[in-house]
């Protein structure tokens, strides 16, 4: 099959990186621009098979990206957005995007609904299904229900989940997080975020790889 070409326009380069690295490893061709100027200049002189478009863009709104090349370019576009209200989805659905995901994203779903906007269903992993985790703006749900985390939870948790089924060293974890200061300190907040895992039902989701770090997992 040939090779899936993906624009990202995404200001903020560490999610850029990440969500890029994520891609190319699942077997994408990924260029990676930072502005509407830049990303209008590479739609202008490549072809490209999908469009990930952040909204809050350094020169102007991602939405002026799509209206540029509504009725131009023909090809599918996933907004990527810290805003989940319903006025601005409707609005980048006015404007041409064909799709909307509320950031922080999840990797595995991102890949999921680039094969749906691309029309290749069947390539989604058969046991791709329902999340156990969800991600909401300052809570993460398990089974529907909120964890009720602490802030600093909550971004440990929000990271192992973007890293899901891979090791995270506890150097990633510490210098990620200001608020942690010391491995004790992380010991502590990952015994708590076990305890509130098993009280909402969960299994044992948080595995821990000695001398490295922590790693966790779809299906226990």
């Amino acid at each position: 099959m040939q090779e899936v070409k993906v624009l990202l326009v995404e200001d903020d380069e560490m999610t850029s990186e990440y969500l890029a690295t994520f891609l190319r490893d699942s077997g994408f061709e990924v260029d990676t621009v930072f502005s509407v100027t830049d990303g209008l200049s590479y739609l202008k002189q490549n072809h490209y098979d999908i469009l990930l478009l952040d909204i809050n863009l350094p020169d102007f709104s991602g939405m002026e990206l799509l209206k540029s090349i509504k009725g131009s370019l023909s090809l599918p576009v996933i907004v990527l957005s810290a805003y989940g209200d319903t006025k601005s989805k409707i609005m980048a659905f006015r404007y041409g995007a064909t799709d909307y995901m509320v950031k922080p994203i999840d990797l595995e779903e991102l890949e999921a609904r680039i094969w749906v906007q691309l029309g290749k269903n069947s390539l989604i992993p058969a046991d791709f299904e329902e999340e156990a985790f969800r991600i909401e703006t300052s809570d993460i749900l398990l089974y529907g229900k909120p964890l009720n985390l602490t802030w600093t939870e909550f971004k440990i948790l929000q990271l192992l989940l973007q890293n899901k089924n891979r090791t995270v060293t506890r150097d990633r974890l510490l210098s990620s997080l200001s608020a942690v200061s010391s491995n004790r300190s992380l010991d502590n907040h990952i015994k708590n975020i076990r305890k509130k895992i098993a009280a909402k039902g969960g299994k044992n989701f948080l595995k821990t790889e000695y001398g490295m770090g922590y790693r966790l997992i779809d299906n226990p």
